[in-house]
């Protein structure tokens, strides 16, 4: 979810959101703002997998903002999610109590056809990968798919940034990284 936005349903806040894997610099040209973003979470993807935990509790600092995020564990495009502010100190804190690594990743924001796309440029241990995301108002949004958006990878949990802290790209096998599942 992008910092600051969120659609609501039934008053609880429900982020409707689509991934997909990025092709080429096509959308380097277009990105009129970028934030470089730390982030960690404070449970395990073993306690998600074994339905121990129903929710991943973030943290993450982008830029000088800080926020504490908690989101339902279902892969998808729908899921419930909440994000409060919070101080950088207790951020940079609480990212020190982190299981897994750190997500290290640069933020680029993109507008294509009305809407506010989320291109994220993976470092560190995760480099080399771009994942793209929009978030939508509906599940049955219809919105038009930039040349640079490949793949989608949604329904795929290895990459969400939950499962990329606990097994980074850097670590999966070639025929992982040409396969979405």
């Amino acid at each position: 979810m992008g910092v600051g936005r969120m659609f609501f349903l039934a008053d609880m806040g429900i982020e409707i959101e689509r991934k997909f894997l990025v092709l080429g610099d096509g959308w380097r040209d277009a990105v009129e703002t970028s934030v470089r973003m730390a982030q960690g979470y404070l449970d395990t993807t073993a306690s998600l997998d074994a339905d121990a935990s129903k929710a991943s509790v973030r943290v993450r600092i982008a830029g000088d903002a800080a926020f504490l995020n908690i989101k339902s564990r279902q892969a998808g495009p729908s899921r419930q999610e909440f994000e409060y502010p919070i101080p950088a100190a207790d951020a940079q804190a609480l990212l020190a109590l982190c299981m897994g690594g750190l997500i290290d990743k640069t933020r680029h924001h993109v507008h294509h056809a009305g809407f506010l796309w989320e291109i994220d440029e993976f470092a560190g241990a995760n480099a080399g990968l771009i994942v793209a995301e929009i978030e939508l108002p509906s599940i049955d949004a219809v919105f038009e798919r930039p040349a640079w958006a490949g793949r989608e990878v949604t329904d795929a949990p290895r990459y969400y940034n939950h499962a990329l802290a606990q097994r980074p790209y850097a670590q999966w096998l070639p025929e992982e990284k040409l396969r979405c599942w």
